[in-house]
């Protein structure tokens, strides 16, 4: 029997795609600059550094830094926070999506459903800083929408202050990340929903399947592998969330509840020059990223056999 013949080496390949290795050239360089060339600096992290000299001639602690990091009972607090807004923005952030998706799919006037869509996403143009102020002014206890709403429904007898309770803190900032990002990140699932085979639903069809039979058993599954996918890059993200929404939405009144790791990293390690100290937490950061992403793709390929790694 004939081997099949190879397609040719890398630089044969190269040739007859030269113009996409053109095209991804400043995605790789900028992946190299922004990505790659900072590692360099995780050296501060063993060393107690100080400006004026070069990285090499910082005087070095060893892991002095990170003792450091897991001694201290704040450290923890901020890492409680973390991982409770990022695992409840980790679930609202899938399912309302997905479900918004599947709302717009099953529409047929294309005029509404554009409309919808169009409307829908552009809270995601809209800056933190806005949000946080329309968030403040709506919870607010002078003639805020929320409480006068529940005033005039009875629910309350006096307003509430909303931003000063701690135990709210983690459902605001969950609540005004999804009214900004659900349109946005659903568009992925329409266009996952859009490769689906039509011809699936037309038998299912005939078959006397109604529509919430297609969804189950044919958009639901159509769109596995991109939830996955997804789903895999988003657990990498638990520790990161960044602090952009706690440090607007926060104030002195809720810090126990509001702070996380990246705004601990920027108070404690570069508000107080301590650079050494703020690497630390970065490379903590990157470390359980990686721990989570690799821990989230083995249990999928376990129970799926397949991988996106």
């Amino acid at each position: 029997m004939e081997k099949p013949r190879r397609s040719g080496g890398f630089w044969q390949t190269m040739g007859r795609q030269k113009y996409l290795y053109f095209m991804s050239v400043p995605f790789v360089i900028w992946l190299i600059v922004f990505s790659y060339v900072p590692i360099w600096g995780w050296l501060m992290a063993f060393q107690k550094f100080r400006p004026g000299r070069s990285i090499l001639e910082q005087k070095w602690v060893g892991l002095a830094n990170f003792a450091e990091l897991f001694a201290d009972e704040r450290f923890y607090l901020v890492l409680r926070n973390t991982l409770a807004m990022s695992v409840m923005g980790l679930v609202v952030g899938f399912t309302v999506p997905i479900i918004f998706a599947l709302l717009m799919n099953e529409l047929k006037g294309q005029f509404f459903k554009r409309s919808v869509q169009t409307v829908s996403y552009l809270p995601h143009f809209v800056s933190w800083v806005v949000v946080a102020g329309l968030v403040t002014k709506m919870l607010s206890t002078e003639g805020g929408a929320v409480n006068s709403l529940l005033l005039t429904l009875g629910i309350i007898d006096a307003p509430v202050q909303f931003m000063a309770k701690g135990e709210w803190f983690w459902s605001i900032v969950t609540a005004s990340d999804m009214w900004k990002e659900t349109g946005w990140n659903s568009i992925i699932y329409l266009a996952a929903m859009a490769g689906i085979d039509p011809e699936l639903y037309e038998a299912a069809t005939v078959d006397g399947a109604g529509r919430f039979r297609k969804i189950w058993h044919i958009t639901l599954p159509g769109i596995r592998p991109t939830f996955m996918v997804l789903l895999i890059l988003s657990i990498g993200h638990l520790v990161s969330i960044g602090f952009e929404k706690q440090f607007l939405l926060g104030n002195p009144l809720v810090i126990d509840y509001s702070e996380v790791v990246d705004l601990y990293a920027l108070n404690y390690g570069i508000g107080l020059s301590r650079y050494s100290y703020g690497t630390a937490i970065g490379i903590f950061n990157s470390v359980v990223s990686i721990v989570l992403v690799l821990t989230a793709n083995g249990i999928y390929k376990r129970l799926t056999k397949e991988s996106i790694i």
